[in-house]
């Protein structure tokens, strides 16, 4: 496949940080982010009704250049996810993520659900336009071999 054609491919993006640190993520202050983007994003906290963690997971919309994305928030493993995602949204994604509700000081990391089931460790995001990190995703997705 060509990289242009990688990059189209749709899969789960996770953005967490690097082990050992946190962004110190709450669902309160992801949800007011992506409000101050659309007041009418629709957000969801499921505490799941068991464990020791209320408010375990958040599910949420998110629109980037008029496509519509759903994702995932959890304290434990602390990250974020979107879903069904291809490269160049997950880019723009990555740099809101970067720029509204990571910490400064605390890099993002990044995964994809495929590198997440061949055993890939996270790998740090670019500190890059959005044609860098889409290059990144890219090589990636390439990474995991599954594209054969």
């Amino acid at each position: 496949m060509e990289p242009e054609e990688i990059a189209e491919l749709r899969t789960m993006f996770v953005f967490t940080p690097p082990h050992g640190r946190s962004w110190g993520l709450a669902f309160e202050e992801l949800q007011a982010r992506l409000r101050e983007r659309n007041p009418d994003t629709f957000t969801r906290v499921d505490d799941g009704g068991y464990g020791p963690v209320r408010g375990a997971s958040m599910i949420f919309g998110i629109t980037l250049d008029d496509e519509g994305l759903e994702g995932l928030a959890s304290l434990e493993p602390e990250g974020v996810s979107v879903l069904d995602c291809n490269a160049h949204s997950a880019a723009r994604f990555a740099l809101w993520l970067r720029n509204n509700v990571a910490p400064a000081d605390i890099p993002v990391m990044f995964n994809t659900g495929w590198g997440i089931e061949e055993g890939i460790e996270h790998t740090l995001l670019p500190d890059a336009t959005p044609p860098r990190i889409v290059a990144a995703f890219v090589a990636h997705i390439q990474e995991t071999g599954g594209l054969d």
